[in-house]
């Protein structure tokens, strides 16, 4: 799709379906919480038909293939199979949510996310936290703050991290380059937000005069029911990274859209692996876990609608300086010619706040020259400043990236008043944007 072409109004269809995330749930939850599939089922037909109409049924099913077997199908499976292995691992044991506990919980995710995704960090520790603060009344800050730190900035150092980091691996960037080049950014953003969640969890936990002793009955021994799939999880990292090693030329064309043996193979590996999950793991363990495929319908429904309606908007700002969206693009370029690395940071992260943050960090990583070479050494202030704002940045909203959509379904499924869409938005507004801010003047200046 030529996105110079294409007028801003291509853009409306995605508008709405995030106006209608962010407002339907306070103006009508009830009818939200039972028809949100259809309400972006809509959108995308607003969306499907002027295209069709327009562009004409080949050129359609060209898109309709291309986003959803190249894009969508590929990203639930991977999010289908973390969830499933990591909702079969149940974490026993008595936990008591003091502010000690839930920071160090907070800081385990972080590590973990860099190893085994945002999304698989996600499950495999929201409900043991949520179940550690069952007797603590304010609770959702709890869980706001293991959105910012383990659904997104936690996963920034490694491209298993989070899915843009993935895209570039792909692209030519090295494994390890993001761990060596924006550490630092990585860890000061760390250390501010589990320092500031302590003294905000401390505040409330002293407020509330919290029993030292939970009333859930205690457990025999913190341990692990499940553990098997351990071993899945790490099946599922062993072929995502495959994926991104192994080299083919073997591949299947339908309808325009190449996919190549090696997305194939980790596609049906990670579906057997979700099939082993489910068969293995004891009834008892999902039944203590609470697990329930809500969450993932949600998550589900909601980005087929995102990624078939931010098609127009990916063409638009790919067009660069002849699209619609050519002012950003021109935004990030001095005047000299050189790239602005706290321009990049800027944009691409305010992108991928509303934005799917992998398209998102492509675009500008292309705007940048898209020579991996290049920008891991000549450019790599460019490719750090890129990298940091599309997976940091992801946080500013609960449609940034997808661990944040699910989180904060389960955590609602299990009784915590979470913020609305804007409420949401006041809590990472009144956090993150200051401490961006400050990050830009420490490092990407």
């Amino acid at each position: 799709m030529d996105g110079s072409v294409l007028s801003p109004l291509w853009g409306v269809p995605f508008a709405g379906l995030l106006l209608s995330i962010a407002l339907m749930p306070l103006v009508a939850p009830v009818f939200w919480h039972h028809h949100y599939g259809k309400v972006a089922a809509a959108w995308a037909l607003v969306f499907v038909l002027p295209f069709a109409a327009n562009f004409g049924l080949a050129a359609l099913t060209h898109e309709l293939v291309h986003v959803l077997l190249g894009e969508y199908v590929p990203f639930i499976i991977l999010l289908t199979a973390l969830f499933v292995v990591a909702g079969g691992i149940y974490i026993r044991g008595n936990l008591h949510g003091s502010p000690a506990l839930n920071t160090g919980l907070l800081a385990l995710g972080a590590v973990l996310a860099s190893l085994m995704g945002t999304t698989g960090a996600s499950m495999l520790l929201i409900r043991p936290l949520v179940r550690a603060n069952d007797n603590r009344v304010h609770k959702a800050h709890v869980v706001v703050f293991f959105i910012f730190i383990v659904s997104n900035v936690g996963g920034s150092l490694t491209p298993l991290g989070d899915p843009p980091l993935f895209l570039g691996f792909l692209k030519g960037v090295d494994f390890f380059w993001t761990a060596l080049h924006i550490f630092p950014e990585t860890f000061f953003t760390l250390g501010v937000l589990l320092a500031l969640f302590w003294l905000i969890d401390g505040y409330y936990y002293r407020k509330e005069g919290v029993l030292k002793v939970d009333p859930t009955p205690d457990t025999r021994g913190i341990g692990f029911d499940g553990a098997i799939n351990f071993v899945l999880l790490g099946g599922v990292v062993g072929l995502v990274l495959l994926s991104g090693i192994w080299k083919s030329q073997v591949e299947v064309e339908v309808f325009g859209t190449h996919l190549g043996l090696p997305g194939l193979v980790r596609d049906a590996g990670l579906v057997v692996i979700v099939g082993l999950s489910l068969w293995i793991t004891p009834i008892r363990v999902h039944v203590n876990n609470q697990f329930g495929w809500a969450p993932m319908a949600e998550v589900a429904k909601l980005f087929a609608g995102i990624f078939l309606t931010i098609v127009p908007v990916i063409a638009m700002l790919k067009a660069g300086t002849d699209g619609p969206f050519g002012a950003i693009v021109r935004a990030v370029t001095r005047p000299d010619g050189q790239p602005d690395p706290a321009m990049y940071f800027w944009a691409t992260g305010a992108l991928s706040s509303f934005l799917d943050n992998a398209p998102t960090y492509l675009v500008f990583f292309n705007s940048a020259g898209g020579d991996p070479a290049v920008l891991m050494t000549t450019h790599a202030a460019t490719l750090a400043a890129i990298s940091a704002g599309a997976v940091f940045m992801g946080a500013n909203t609960y449609i940034g990236n997808a661990p944040n959509l699910m989180v904060k379904a389960i955590a609602e499924d299990r009784g915590v008043r979470m913020p609305s869409f804007f409420g949401y938005m006041l809590w990472s507004g009144g956090i993150l944007v200051p401490l961006f801010v400050i990050q830009t003047f420490l490092f990407f200046r």
